[in-house]
């Protein structure tokens, strides 16, 4: 298993703009909540899935299998 960017220079561009506008928050999501502190427990919960291949919510990181 491994996790990387997402190859798209531009969507990390923007991304990590929206993470540090948001004080490490998602800024796919509205509101400040735990779960939602990147990485995101969404997220965190896909990579715990042996079988999940994908990339997270924002599409900043991808699991490789």
């Amino acid at each position: 298993m491994k996790i990387r960017l997402n190859e798209d220079v531009e969507t990390v561009k923007i991304i990590q703009e929206g993470l540090k506008a948001k004080d490490g928050y998602c800024p796919c999501r509205v509101g400040k909540r735990p779960e939602f502190k990147c990485m995101c427990q969404e997220f965190r919960n896909q990579i715990a899935d042996p079988e999940f291949e994908g990339l997270c919510h924002c599409k900043l990181y991808y699991k490789e299998k």
